[in-house]
């Protein structure tokens, strides 16, 4: 048995537990985790043996110095923007961090700080970001090796609901909160296609999904996930005239979402009926009279205006958004909205309340990479790899083991000394990635590559 080591996990977190799971296994690492609140923290550590709980305010400068120096390696797994706090408290401890997030240009300016302190500070190892690396740069240097290239690069993940329990207007579930989900749609799109550098603001992101074609079984769309244009540089493929980084959803989730954005339910600028200050029941009508400037509250006026919202052209894919919109009760003079404050985050308590995952019900990861390359003799071919991963019905959900096993198992490398680059890391190289590859199929986790 290797020698005990310590580690600090930051956060109790959905993907949390799996990660924790993981790391006990060997029997050497004893796991201290820290939440604000201490009863989150004895709920995870109940469970298992090796665990300590502990009360952590991450802002205390103090508190956090004395947990990390205490512990040979961090996992924060809290918001990202603490992630270069957590970083700091480490270099000043001279001890090693994992996270699961992008690297920000405030964690990206601790590199050479890192690397003087001589520690290891690896980011981007979950699913997305985390897996998607790996799969990518795995066939990306098996044709750079055979003295190819890659002409194109598409690829498009998504956390979805299994397709029996995909039950509802959306087809989509939330397993953790709604609000991180809807912000989302309001990002803007930057990515490489054919040749051209191609940017859509937030406003527009929903009517640039297109169809995805994965398997025969699964109607999926996809959208461009922020800024992917600078991957032709980070994944050294120079000669990519396409290459883009998307997300995935079902056929029809683009329709209802751009609805729901015209309708201005996007809106989280504070309004006083919506504050809890206001003691009067809020039926759902007068919530959608006020957003759209309605003289009328009545569902079936309200209906109208709704449909002017929809944009879609296609006649049943209107019929559908409509049966969303009543489905959601957003026009009911029964149904009571929960009063949030903002009109984003009613919605999102009632999306929360309509669409959790139930007893029983299992959610679906969905990765597909696709590659267009040009072989050394001038051929060229298609190749993809596609991940395919289902949740445990009352288990680990599938998002929750690909974001927090990936996380465990680059942990327990770098504490067996098998991964040793220092400064603020990504899993880009070989030497990084590889080791965490030959581990991820004995977890479930793998990718079908197929050449076509």
């Amino acid at each position: 048995m290797s020698a005990q080591k310590s580690i600090l996990l930051l956060g109790s977190g959905f993907v949390a537990e799996p990660c924790l799971e993981y790391l006990l296994r060997s029997g050497s690492n004893r796991v201290t985790v820290a939440c604000r609140r201490i009863e989150k923290a004895r709920e995870l550590t109940s469970k298992y043996e090796g665990t300590t709980p502990i009360s952590l305010d991450v802002e205390d400068d103090a508190a956090l110095d004395a947990a990390v120096a205490a512990h040979d390696l961090t996992i924060s797994l809290i918001p990202y923007t603490q992630h270069a706090r957590v970083m700091k408290s480490a270099i000043r401890a001279k001890k090693h961090v994992v996270t699961t997030s992008y690297i920000s240009p405030a964690m990206e300016e601790l590199d050479q700080e890192a690397k003087d302190a001589g520690i290891i500070c690896m980011n981007e190892i979950g699913l997305d970001p985390g897996i998607d690396h790996l799969y990518a740069l795995k066939i990306i240097n098996e044709v750079h090796a055979e003295g190819g290239k890659i002409t194109s690069f598409e690829s498009f993940c998504g956390g979805l609901p299994a397709p029996e329990d995909s039950n509802n207007p959306l087809g989509y579930k939330f397993s953790w909160s709604a609000r991180g989900v809807l912000l989302a749609l309001r990002n803007n799109a930057r990515y490489w296609e054919n040749g051209k550098l191609v940017e859509i603001q937030g406003k527009d992101l929903m009517d640039s999904a297109r169809p995805i074609y994965v398997y025969p079984a699964f109607a999926t769309v996809g959208y461009g996930n922020r800024d992917s244009s600078h991957y032709r540089e980070r994944y050294n493929i120079p000669h990519a005239q396409t290459c883009v980084r998307g997300t995935m959803r079902y056929q029809g989730f683009p329709e209802f979402a751009k609805t729901l954005v015209n309708m201005g339910f996007l809106d989280d600028a504070q309004h006083a009926f919506l504050s809890t200050s206001n003691t009067q029941d809020l039926s759902w009508n007068k919530v959608t009279q006020q957003l759209l400037g309605s003289s009328s509250d009545a569902p079936e006026d309200l209906l109208r205006m709704i449909e002017s919202k929809i944009e879609t052209q296609d006649p049943e894919a209107r019929k559908r958004v409509l049966h969303g919109v009543k489905w959601l009760g957003i026009t009911s003079t029964e149904v009571l909205a929960s009063k949030r404050g903002t009109y984003l985050d009613v919605l999102c308590a009632r999306l929360e309340d309509l669409m959790m995952y139930g007893e029983g019900e299992r959610d679906m990861i969905l990765l597909q990479h696709k590659f267009e390359v040009e072989n050394k003799d001038g051929s060229t071919n298609t190749r993809t790899s596609v991940t395919l991963m289902y949740g445990e019905p009352n288990g680990f959900t599938a998002m929750a083991k690909t974001v927090g096993v990936p996380c465990g198992i680059a942990t327990q490398l770098i504490l067996d000394g098998k991964i040793t680059n220092t400064g603020v890391i990504a899993p880009m190289t070989p030497d990084i990635y590889q080791p965490i590859l030959d581990l991820l199929p004995s977890e479930g986790i793998n990718a079908v590559e197929e050449t076509l």
